[in-house]
């Protein structure tokens, strides 16, 4: 035995040797390790069917059996088309009208901001097999094209107006005439609601087609930004509505267009507060058609009002208020029943999120409960009376799904209670398509029963598990420590293949940090950082990632001790981290590195400025620098004005802290960051220029908060790469 021991001890630095090393271009270039997902899924509207693109067209799937009862191509020549024809390629987005005779297809699309997109829509007809253009293409792109229930009208948004075709006639009628850019725009987003309320259409067709709700942002009053383009002789300068901290806010209206009248009505939205300064982030029509939710959420975010207006008497109603001490999170998590006098929500009013039955009579039921967070509902069956939802009951680190019914009652677990699931429900709540994986596992989809039983799998990501294999990945491992100040912290840690105990490993640590977010998890995920950071582990560097406090998944209180404080706690945690890291016999503590994006960026500098000597590098890409130069409603959120709270914005600034750098940094930004300006990286300069400080500073002309494009993303990770091997 000691034999087969020794022959074992011999041939493992060739079994090692012999593993394939990851390149930055095998990442960034091949995209090597980039999952497969499946491309177009979508439930179709009866309930037992689904959709994909496939190398046939757009394949129409029986749920239960798999088989394919259509498969549509509108592969018919369109005059004007560039060229010449739509084919599967052309395809960037696609949807059924409700009776599933229509499809409507978006072409040429392109990125507004992070959610908004403009595009060419085409109407094929499967009847007629016709296909034509949804609307004269020389006016230009179109948004949010959305069919009517009915499936005879369609709605969209060209140069900030709404506009809607009638699909028998193909006749085009313009609903609102005062869009303007920068000065007002109906039925989409300004830039903060898009950001920072996570919508960017701002329009709803009533039940029965007779309306569309929509609302109207007047950015008059807010400041511009600007920022230079940069490439020709004479630069360009994009300017953009951007309320920071502190400052003005679009004046928003809620309207009804009436399509029989073709009148337009302005909501009353706060007859009860004229001096309402605040958001109204979602509207809703009810099953009814006659009435419009929309909920009102105070400018610091603590109070949200859902208000009931009956289009028929012109009456307004508040039918519930949820509060906080601290702040409420906008979700798409408010479902109402068909009786028009109920709904289904989240709430974290008992110090976790959890699901509600709320009627507008004001009786309110908790329909879960514990120690747990509810991360969303999926899926409601109104007819079964089931509400099927994704929470971490079975571990902090999992995301699972699970049923109750309407009285809360006969909970069940429907996946594993081992991963992080994500699921698509039909619309009849029958089925869903699941989206599985683990910290081993790329993820697998699968169409499953409403029992959790396995249907059938669509894509298992075996060659990508092959490729990891190939290239020597190593496994996650989980850890759990408590901070000088008595918190427990979970982390995850990555170790080198040919890990030693007895021998000394430099770390680098990532870390994101920001509001409840969670990147310590029982998840395949940010798959392609993942790559890099195994890359990293074959050059001898472990890594490790620590959720610090105001992260997600374990409660309220957890979340919210960082209120008003935003960035204090969790730079304390970063550095006890570090601190932690020390104390173990196989970590350098001479070589502890720290690094991250946005507020992650932002995070890095701040622990690396506020410590001393505690880390050897810090890297920032994208950081805020100051909170004064971010935008109003994500920052207010946590910290308030700061014409309020000026200590909670300037105590926690990296800007108050460059003099005290002690360390190797790295600052990288795109000029043409519209989410965190590239102000915030020359400001950072110019207090460590003041402080006689040195440091490392890459900036990407024209490049937006993602830094992508081109060769943009290699060239980054190469910069980084280079950068820890000769420092770290």
């Amino acid at each position: 035995m000691k034999k087969i021991f020794l022959i074992f001890l011999m041939v493992l630095p060739l079994l090692l040797s012999a593993q394939k090393q990851i390149t930055v271009d095998d990442i960034w270039t091949k995209y090597r390790f980039y999952p497969k997902n499946v491309p177009g899924f979508t439930s179709l509207p009866n309930g037992n069917e689904y959709s994909v693109l496939s190398a046939l067209g757009i394949e129409k799937h029986n749920y239960e059996t798999g088989e394919i009862s259509e498969v549509v191509l509108p592969s018919l020549k369109i005059p004007g088309l560039s060229n010449g024809r739509i084919k599967l390629e052309d395809i960037d987005d696609y949807s059924f009208s409700a009776d599933e005779k229509k499809i409507l297809i978006a072409t040429e699309q392109e990125d507004i901001y992070r959610r908004s997109t403009k595009a060419y829509y085409y109407i094929f007809d499967k009847e007629k097999s016709k296909i034509v253009a949804l609307s004269d293409n020389e006016k230009g792109k179109q948004s949010f094209a959305t069919f009517s229930d009915d499936g005879n009208k369609v709605a969209f948004v060209r140069d900030n107006n709404i506009f809607m075709v009638d699909l028998n006639t193909m006749k085009e009628t313009q609903v609102t005439f005062d869009g303007r850019r920068n000065h007002v725009l109906n039925g989409m987003a300004d830039w903060v609601y898009e950001e920072e309320l996570s919508q960017a259409q701002y329009f709803n067709w009533s039940p029965d087609g007779s309306k569309i709700a929509f609302l109207r942002f007047d950015e008059s009053k807010v400041k511009e930004f600007s920022m230079t383009l940069w490439g020709e002789l004479y630069p360009d300068e994009y300017c953009y509505k951007y309320p920071k901290a502190g400052e003005d806010n679009s004046k928003v209206d809620i309207m009804i267009y009436d399509l029989a009248t073709q009148q337009t009505t302005r909501l009353n939205t706060h007859p009860m507060d004229s001096d309402f300064d605040g958001y109204f982030p979602r509207i809703y029509w009810l099953p009814n058609s006659t009435d419009l939710v929309y909920l009102m959420m105070n400018r610091h975010q603590s109070n949200l009002v859902f208000m009931c207006y009956n289009t028929l008497e012109r009456t307004y109603n508040s039918v519930f208020v949820d509060q906080n001490d601290a702040w409420l999170e906008i979700t798409d998590d408010y479902y109402f029943l068909n009786d028009n006098k109920t709904m289904i929500i989240t709430s974290e009013r008992d110090g976790f999120n959890h699901i509600y039955k709320v009627g507008f009579d004001g009786k309110v039921t908790q329909l879960t409960q514990g120690q747990f967070d509810v991360a969303s509902i999926a899926a409601i069956d109104q007819k079964a009376k089931l509400i099927y939802y994704l929470s971490n009951e079975s571990h902090t680190l999992n995301r699972d799904l699970y049923v109750i019914n309407f009285d809360g009652k006969k909970k069940k677990l429907l996946s594993s209670g081992t991963g992080w699931n994500s699921v698509t429900f039909s619309s009849n709540a029958h089925y869903f398509c699941n989206e599985f994986s683990d910290h081993a596992t790329p993820t697998v989809y699968t169409i499953n029963k409403n029992d959790g039983k396995v249907l059938r799998v669509l894509e298992d990501n075996a060659k990508l598990k092959n490729t990891m294999q190939a290239y020597g990945f190593v496994e996650k491992e989980f850890f759990n420590f408590t901070t000088e100040d008595g918190i427990s912290l979970n982390g995850w840690m990555l170790k080198p293949a040919d890990f030693d105990s007895n021998k000394k490993y430099p770390v680098l640590m990532y870390v994101y940090g920001g509001p409840t977010s969670q990147e310590v998890t029982n998840s395949y995920f940010r798959a392609m950082d993942f790559a890099w950071y195994q890359m990293l582990t074959q050059h001898g560097y472990i890594v490790v990632c620590v959720d610090g406090r105001g992260t997600n998944a374990r409660g309220d209180a957890f979340r919210k001790c960082v209120y008003k404080n935003m960035g204090r706690f969790e730079a304390l945690d970063q550095i006890s981290t570090a601190n932690f890291l020390k104390t173990l016999s196989y970590v350098d503590e001479n070589r502890v590195g720290i690094w991250g994006w946005s507020f992650g960026g932002y995070l890095s500098a701040l622990s690396a400025f506020k410590s001393d000597k505690t880390f050897k590098i810090a890297i920032s890409v994208a950081p805020v620098t100051n909170w004064r130069y971010y935008d109003n409603i994500y920052t207010e959120r946590f910290l308030q004005t700061p014409q309020e709270n000026p200590d909670g914005y300037d105590q926690n600034s990296p800007i108050t802290f460059a003099k005290d750098l002690n360390t190797k940094y790295l600052l990288i930004h795109g000029t043409a960051d519209d989410n965190v300006h590239f102000q915030n990286a020359m400001d950072l300069v110019t207090a460590l220029n003041l402080a006689g400080k040195q440091y490392d500073q890459f900036f990407y002309p024209n490049k937006n908060h993602f830094i992508m494009g081109g060769n943009t993303r290699t060239h980054l990770y190469t910069k980084l790469t280079n950068y820890i091997l000769e420092n770290l």
